[in-house]
């Protein structure tokens, strides 16, 4: 994106992971069709297209929720992470589709309109057994929807980093809709073992693969205990890479140890963007930059680079008989703080 929100183009990888997933996507669909024709060979092919576009958006939707952890446990998944909007926008294409063709299957032949007929055709709402199941998805269309239209990074400006993140969060209780749905619905109108065991399956995965990266991430996270006056030890300072950082946990927060033209600066970890961790990315040009999206700052105040205005908190450092300090006190974001010379060791 350029300084004003404008599209300047797709880079080769964009283009490269939208046609495989705009691919993949069509060939689900056509082997979905034969494999669901030749099992039911009496459905139509109206019916058989509403359950393959239902199936794929739900399955990516999955997909679209295990990539964040699973960048977590493996950092060659991170391809997939900048480009997690796409796959989004394209699963509420395809709820939307399905959606659309289901209303016009089963509710144009009545005398009433087409949304009153769906809203008001089951009320059952006191029994779980006939819980009008369609309200789920309506539900969780209706996030699907907002979280679309709001995935240009315009939004992301507009609405401020943190607000942008916590309603992007709300895919998760889309999520949780469309596992009622389907088991609300086809689950119980089918009875079918083999699609019972695909959803328990595809929860527990995506509930297993967060548990696995929290219990990683926490793994992590050893605080570390600071001296009287604030200071903690936070390992030999020689030993972080140039260009690079260290990690270190100080007071509940992540601080980001970066090395650059052997002087060491201490930033937070979170990036201002998406909350990305800054330090598992490196300095480029003299800039700090987030490996998810390429958002920069200058390692000794935590400034973006002219003309963007972005800020994170800075940390005061020392080095003492060969180990770097960082205090437990984070400096206003944007606070400039001289690099500490590696050779003061």
């Amino acid at each position: 994106m350029s300084v004003r929100y404008q599209a300047v183009g797709w880079n080769p990888q964009k283009r490269k992971i939208d046609l495989v997933a705009a691919t993949s996507v069509g060939l689900f669909l056509v082997v979905f069709g034969a494999v669901t024709r030749w099992r039911s060979p009496a459905m139509s092919l109206e019916i058989v297209l509403i359950r393959g576009l239902a199936t794929a958006a739900y399955l990516l939707l999955h997909v679209i929720l295990l990539i964040g952890p699973l960048t977590r446990l493996d950092r060659r998944f991170l391809p997939l992470l900048y480009n997690r909007r796409h796959l989004g926008v394209m699963a509420f294409v395809l709820g939307l589709s399905h959606a659309i063709l289901a209303t016009l299957q089963y509710h144009a032949g009545g005398n009433a309109p087409l949304l009153v007929s769906l809203l008001s055709a089951n009320r059952s709402l006191g029994t779980l057994s006939s819980f009008p199941f369609e309200l789920l998805g309506i539900a969780a269309l209706g996030i699907l929807a907002l979280l679309a239209v709001t995935s240009h990074d315009f939004w992301l400006s507009i609405l401020s980093p943190p607000v942008w993140k916590r309603l992007h969060m709300l895919v998760y209780l889309a999520w949780g809709l469309l596992v009622a749905h389907v088991a609300l619905g086809t689950l119980q109108a089918e009875g079918d073992p083999l699609l019972a065991l695909g959803v328990v399956a595809g929860a527990a995965s995506v509930i297993g693969a967060h548990l696995v990266a929290g219990w990683r991430e926490r793994r992590g996270d050893q605080m570390l205990p600071a001296d009287d006056d604030g200071w903690v030890d936070a390992g030999p300072a020689g030993t972080i890479p140039e260009s690079r950082a260290r990690v270190v946990m100080v007071a509940g927060e992540r601080v980001a140890i970066f090395r650059h033209q052997n002087r060491l600066s201490g930033v937070s970890n979170v990036c201002r963007h998406q909350n990305g961790p800054l330090g598992e990315g490196r300095i480029i040009d003299g800039c700090i930059t987030c490996p998810w999206h390429g958002y920069q700052y200058y390692p000794d105040s935590g400034s973006s680079p002219p003309p963007f205005t972005d800020t994170i908190p800075t940390f005061s450092l020392r080095i003492r008989d060969g180990r770097v300090e960082v205090h437990s006190r984070p400096h206003p974001p944007g606070t400039r703080i001289d690099p500490v010379p590696l050779h003061d060791t």
